[in-house]
């Protein structure tokens, strides 16, 4: 999928294009002789002008808005949107002198007025936005405006005058269908407008949930009204044309002088105020009225001040910067949090509530209404907060309230679930049965444990793609992978010594990577730097040394990235490496679940709690437990088997062991072993194990005597239990 950052460039690209061109563009054309013809008023003689001179501008300023929006470049994309807006106010003067002229008295021309002043409140909301960088976290914001108070409002107003004038038949059979569209303008119109400002402010979710089915009825009228007002019409045509049936004689009265009335306007603005009444009593503690006191204590609850403090706080370096802030007890808290920090994304959750992670420079905000008691936040990317990113609210000024705590929330309520547990406060694994059963579902893509030779090139380019998908871990198991190219273990790469590797690392991901070849010698200041999303690198060595070396994501906490799954192989053969028969990679890694996911669509990332008490609930060979029960490794009787291995760790050894076989040849950490082209000592003598640390690696060679099935094991039994278990199936 792609990555945090090109979504929000893509997002504000489309929605401008969309909002500003196809819409925009549509509606300046019209509306220059469409607005005059509503208010039946002579156009402005320089509309047309205008119209000329201003629609150069809109499109050079669209075009500067998509390209900056593409380019991450945000202060072009502001500056595309001001100079659209310098654009729209000089179209605007065109409208301006026949609505003085003739001020709106229509539902029609009234709807399509309200349309416009919201237009202009949707640009302004989406320049401070993209200023701010904070325009994928409120789409939400712009969809209300832009989608109920603009276009909502400009089609029906539109339709209400041209539906009655289409369908013709003179003056009065126009005059009785606006007559039927005009039905409640002013209640309809004060309904929809105030009801959308007050849906866009700060109020109790229960207030905004009854105003806006108000406003959603008053949206909806339109609809009946239409169907009503079409058919007077052809009554109406039919009345006067002698057929039947005969219209009302109240459908031709004379258009009142205006249909806009203050009588309606404060039926509108009362039916709001009941609606607003019936959400503050469905939910009066959100509002802050009567907030529930404990039956057990004597503190008084904690009532809204009506003051606000507001603290910008900066996320770099697993750093909340200020990490503690001091808040009077009552009052509304805003943080505006943003990431200064160029490798990685970041996020703050506190208070029951989260900000998008959140790439360089960009902005977002939390509100919490009323702030009750302490409060606990950290950033919810994995190992942040085992790393110190965590944030803490203090209150000053009278006792918190019952229920108010620092892990909480604001209100008491639940906030984010504890770092590697479940929401339940569960870990994985724990108390909820075995993980591996004996009668396990099939795996659906195991990995290739086959290991093919080195390539014939001597320049090895190839791309590694950080991305975090959902991976099977075990039978019928799922977890959040962070991986390079979709896949943990990441690709095997192989070459000889001598040989270049040129390596092209993109971070497709949602927060920084990296990566470390322990295959090249060189300084890791730049190759091994972590980038952002979006960002890419190359990275070149020279492989000067044979063996298995370890490739890995070396960002910061490096446990939980390891972990994750961004590791792999680098296999340099020596200029005296033998062939044989078959050759086998297993690369062992751990597993740390922070919730048991049967689905990828219920997938989580990484225990980095589990991860730092060195907890792992699988360890696996090549990423998934125990597939190589289901599908072996395969050889023949007599044939001489190579397997490679890998402890890419994090925290556990490996004693790698062939049940029923015995080790000839050993090759571990760039040495001969046992065995090999110059074979010295004994040469009579055999081993039983590879025994690896962490990020150390090798081979082992061996015959088989007969058919039969070997078990592939770590001889920690506890890891072969755990998952580090397959079979070598050898057949005659």
């Amino acid at each position: 999928g792609l990555s945090q950052t090109w979504h929000d460039r893509l997002l504000v690209a489309h929605m401008m294009t969309n909002l500003l061109g196809w819409v925009g563009l549509t509606v300046t054309g019209t509306l220059v002789t469409l607005w005059p013809t509503m208010l039946r008023t002579p156009m402005d003689p320089r509309a047309e002008a205008m119209a000329r001179q201003a629609l150069p501008v809109l499109a050079v300023s669209l075009l500067i808005i998509t390209s900056g929006a593409l380019a991450g470049l945000r202060p072009v994309t502001v500056s595309g949107l001001v100079l659209y807006a310098a654009g729209l106010v000089w179209w605007g003067r065109a409208l301006w002198a026949p609505a003085r002229r003739r001020p709106p008295s229509e539902f029609a021309t009234g709807s399509v007025a309200c349309a416009l002043v919201w237009l202009a409140v949707g640009l302004g909301t989406t320049i401070v936005l993209v200023a701010r960088g904070g325009v994928s976290d409120r789409v939400g914001l712009l969809a209300s405006i832009f989608v109920v108070g603009f276009a909502a409002q400009l089609l029906p107003g539109a339709l209400s005058y041209l539906m009655p004038t289409a369908l013709g038949g003179g003056p009065s059979v126009v005059r009785a269908g606006q007559a039927v569209f005009n039905t409640l303008a002013g209640l309809r119109l004060v309904v929809i407008n105030l009801g959308l400002a007050v849906c866009l402010a700060p109020v109790p979710s229960l207030v905004r949930v009854v105003v806006s089915v108000l406003v959603l009825v008053a949206l909806a009228s339109f609809l009946p009204l239409m169907v009503k007002g079409i058919i007077t019409s052809v009554r109406a045509r039919r009345a006067l044309g002698g057929g039947l049936p005969p219209i009302d004689p109240s459908a031709r009265v004379e258009r009142p002088a205006s249909s806009l009335t203050l009588a309606q306007a404060v039926a509108g603005a009362s039916a709001l105020l009941v609606a607003i009444t019936v959400g503050v009593g469905l939910d009066p503690v959100a509002a802050g009225i009567g907030a529930p006191t404990s039956s057990t204590t004597q503190d008084a609850s904690v009532s809204p001040t009506g003051e606000t403090t507001r603290v910008e706080v900066s996320a770099a370096g697993m750093r909340f910067t200020p990490d503690t802030v001091t808040v009077p007890l009552g009052n509304r808290l805003v943080i505006d949090l943003v990431n200064d920090d160029p490798s990685t994304t970041h996020d703050l959750a506190i208070g029951g509530q989260k900000t998008p992670r959140l790439a360089h420079q960009e902005h977002a905000e939390i509100v919490i209404d009323v702030v009750t008691g302490p409060l606990d936040g950290w950033c919810t990317i994995v190992g942040h907060r085992q790393s110190g990113m965590t944030f803490q609210v203090q209150t000053t000024g009278g006792t918190p309230a019952a229920g108010a705590d620092a892990d909480t929330g604001a209100d008491g309520g639940s906030g984010e679930p504890p770092a590697g547990g479940t929401t339940d406060g569960s870990h994985a694994g724990h108390g909820d049965g075995p993980l591996l059963t004996d009668d396990p579902p099939p795996v659906i893509q195991p990995v290739d444990p086959v290991l093919a030779p080195a390539p014939a090139t001597t320049t090895h380019r190839i791309t590694l793609t950080a991305q975090e998908v959902p991976l099977e871990v075990a039978p019928g198991l799922w977890q959040q992978r962070w991986t390079f190219n979709g896949q943990a273990p990441g690709p095997t790469l192989r070459g000889k010594v001598g040989d270049v590797f040129e390596i092209t690392l993109v971070n497709d991901g949602t927060m920084g990577h990296s990566i470390d070849f322990h295959a090249g010698a060189l300084a890791p200041d730049e190759p091994m730097r972590t980038i952002p999303p979006g960002e890419s690198l190359v990275y070149r060595f020279t492989a000067t040394r044979s063996g298995i070396w370890m490739y890995h994501c070396s960002t910061m906490p490096m446990s939980s990235h390891i972990a994750a799954g961004m590791t792999g192989a680098v296999i340099i053969d020596s200029p005296d490496l033998p062939e044989v028969d078959r050759e086998f990679l297993l690369v062992q890694t751990e597993v740390y679940l922070d919730t048991v996911a049967t689905s990828a669509e219920d997938a989580t990332e990484v225990s980095a709690d589990k991860v730092g008490a060195e907890q792992p609930d699988l360890v696996v060979f090549n990423g998934i437990a125990n597939q190589y029960d289901e599908h072996m490794l395969e050889a023949q009787v007599g044939e001489r088997v190579r397997i490679w291995v890998l402890d890419s760790g994090p925290n556990r050894p490996s004693s790698f062991h062939v049940v029923g076989g015995q080790f000839d040849t050993i090759y571990q950490e760039g040495r001969w072993v046992l065995g090999g082209p110059e074979e010295e000592g004994d040469p009579t003598g055999g081993s039983q194990v590879l025994g690896l640390l962490p990020a150390q690696a090798g081979f082992v060679e061996l015959v088989m005597p007969e058919a039969g099935h070997y078990p592939l094991v770590s001889h920690l039994m506890v890891d072969a239990e755990r998952g580090a278990h397959g079979f070598l199936r050898v057949s005659e």
